[in-house]
C-alpha cells in the first residue's frame, strides 16, 4: 500500500473499499435502474433499462477504479478524483453505446452518473475528510518534521512504546539506529505494521522530492517514466490544436484590452530554458508596462515579478489572475518547445541565476517546461532563492512520479487556481 493511502486505513467499514463499491452500486446503480423501470411498460425487464443497467455499472467500476489511482496522489484528499474519474468513465461508456449503436436509456445514464457523483462526495464529506494519519516516529534522523504536516498526528515511539492507535511507523533508514531499534523495526514489519522510510513518506504526503543527500543512484532514480513521454507529447498537442479554436475568443478579447489600457506590443516575448537546457522564445499576453521592463539581456531584479509590483497594468493583473496571460504558450505547445504540463520555464538570466545558486537546478530541464505544473498549482509564483528551492523540491517530485494520473490532478487544480487566482503576482 502506498504511504499516501495510509490516510484511510481506519477499522470503519465504511472506508472499507470493497464494502464502499458495494454500497455504490446499490445506491447509484441498482436505485436509478429500478426508480427509472417505474415509467417503463415492461418494468425492470425492458431490454433497454437493462443494457443501460449493464452500461452504468461499467462506469461505476471503472470510475471507482480512476477514482482511487487519482487519490493515491499527494494532497487530493479523495475528493479531487472523483469529479474527472467519473467523467471519464461515463463518457467512455457513452462513447462505446453510440460507436456500436446500443440503445439506452438517457435517463438512467443520467442519474447514475450524478448519483456517483453525489454519493462519493458524501463518503468523502462524511468520512474520508475527518480522517488523519496516526503516525509512529522512530527517534533518530530527521522525524520531526512530521509534527508540523497537516493531517497527520505523530507520536514519537520508545522500545517499549505499544501501537495501539497507530497506522503506520517511520524511522529515519539514514540514521544509525541501535541494535535494539532494528530488533523492533523487523518486529513491526513482521506483526504486518507498515513501517516506511522518512524521506519516502514525507515525499509521498508533501509531493516533493528534497534535494539533501541525493546519492548518485537516486539522482538517476529521478528519471521520468519514459513510455509516457511520447503518448503524453502526442495527446498534449493534439489537444492544444482543439482547444486553441475554442479559447480564440478570450484571446481575442485579452488582445483588444491590452491595446485599450495602453502602448505597447500586445504579445511578450522573452527567451526561456526549455528541454534539454536549449533556449526558446515563450509567447505570452503581456501584462506589464514596456518602459523598464526587463528582458533576457536585463538585470535580475528586472526578470523578478514581485508582489503587488508596480509595472503590472490594471488589465495585466486580471490577466494574471485568471492565468489568460499564459494561452499563446500553446503556439509554444503546437511548436513542440513546451507541454501543457511540465516544470515552468524561466527566464534566461533567472534560470542562469539560480543554476549558480541552487544544486542540481538543472536537472528540472530533463522534460519539456509546460504551460501548468506541480510547483504553480501547489505553490504559485516564487522569486527569491529558498522559495526556489522547495519549488524545485515539487519539480523533481512531478519527474520522478511522471504519469497520466498526476498530469489530471494537475489538470483538475490548474482549474481551481485559475477560478481562485491562487499564487499569482
Amino acid at each position: 500500500m502506498a504511504p499516501n493511502r495510509l490516510r484511510l486505513q481506519r477499522k470503519s467499514v465504511w472506508l472499507n473499499p470493497l464494502i464502499q463499491l458495494m454500497l455504490a452500486a446499490v445506491a447509484c446503480v441498482l436505485l436509478p435502474f429500478l426508480l427509472t423501470s417505474l415509467f417503463q411498460p415492461m418494468g425492470w425487464r425492458d431490454y433497454v433499462s437493462q443494457n443501460t443497467y449493464l452500461a452504468c455499472l461499467a462506469g461505476l467500476l471503472l470510475g471507482f477504479w480512476l477514482h482511487r489511482s487519482l487519490s493515491k496522489l499527494p494532497g487530493t484528499f479523495e475528493s479531487f478524483g472523483i469529479l474527472p474519474a467519473y467523467f471519464v468513465s461515463f463518457g467512455m461508456v457513452l462513447s462505446a453505446i453510440l460507436l456500436f449503436r446500443i440503445e439506452y436509456s438517457r435517463a438512467l445514464l443520467v442519474l447514475s452518473f450524478a448519483a456517483c457523483i453525489v454519493w462519493f462526495f458524501m463518503v468523502y464529506l462524511v468520512v474520508q475528510r475527518k480522517t488523519v494519519l496516526r503516525l509512529g516516529t522512530i527517534p533518530g534522523g530527521r522525524v520531526a518534521r512530521f509534527d508540523e504536516l497537516n493531517g497527520v498526528t505523530s507520536k514519537r515511539l520508545r522500545l517499549d512504546s505499544t501501537l495501539d492507535g497507530i497506522d503506520a511507523v517511520t524511522a529515519d533508514f539514514r540514521h544509525d539506529h541501535n541494535d535494539a531499534w532494528e530488533a523492533r523495526i523487523a518486529d513491526y514489519t513482521l506483526a504486518g505494521i507498515p513501517v516506511y522510510h522518512s524521506k519516502d513518506l514525507y515525499e509521498s504526503l508533501t509531493g516533493r522530492t528534497e534535494l539533501e543527500n541525493l546519492s548518485e543512484n537516486n539522482f538517476g532514480a529521478l528519471g521520468p517514466a519514459n513510455s509516457w513521454m511520447l503518448p503524453k507529447q502526442i495527446i498534449e498537442w493534439i489537444a492544444a490544436l482543439l482547444i486553441l479554436p475554442f479559447l480564440l475568443p478570450f484571446c481575442l478579447a485579452a488582445a483588444v484590452a491590452i491595446r485599450l489600457d495602453g502602448p505597447g506590443p500586445i504579445l511578450f516575448r522573452q527567451k526561456r530554458m526549455g528541454y534539454r537546457g536549449e533556449e526558446f522564445t515563450v509567447f505570452k499576453f503581456r501584462t506589464m508596462r514596456t518602459k523598464n521592463r526587463g528582458t533576457v539581456s536585463g538585470s535580475v531584479d528586472d526578470l523578478i515579478t514581485r508582489e503587488d509590483d508596480d509595472r503590472i497594468t490594471r488589465v495585466g493583473r486580471f490577466l494574471r489572475f485568471t492565468r489568460i496571460d499564459e494561452l499563446p504558450q500553446l503556439l509554444n505547445v503546437l511548436r513542440g518547445e513546451m507541454s501543457l504540463i511540465g516544470p515552468r520555464p524561466e527566464a534566461t538570466g533567472l534560470s542562469d541565476w539560480y543554476q549558480a545558486e541552487v544544486p542540481f537546478y538543472r536537472y528540472r530541464h530533463i522534460v519539456k517546461p509546460g504551460i501548468t505544473g506541480w510547483a504553480q498549482v501547489n505553490q504559485g509564483h516564487v522569486a527569491g532563492v529558498d522559495d526556489i528551492k522547495m519549488k524545485l523540491q515539487y519539480d523533481f517530485y512531478y519527474i520522478r512520479n511522471f504519469s497520466v494520473w498526476l498530469d489530471i490532478l494537475i489538470v483538475m487544480k490548474t482549474i481551481k487556481t485559475m477560478l481562485t487566482g491562487y499564487g499569482h503576482k
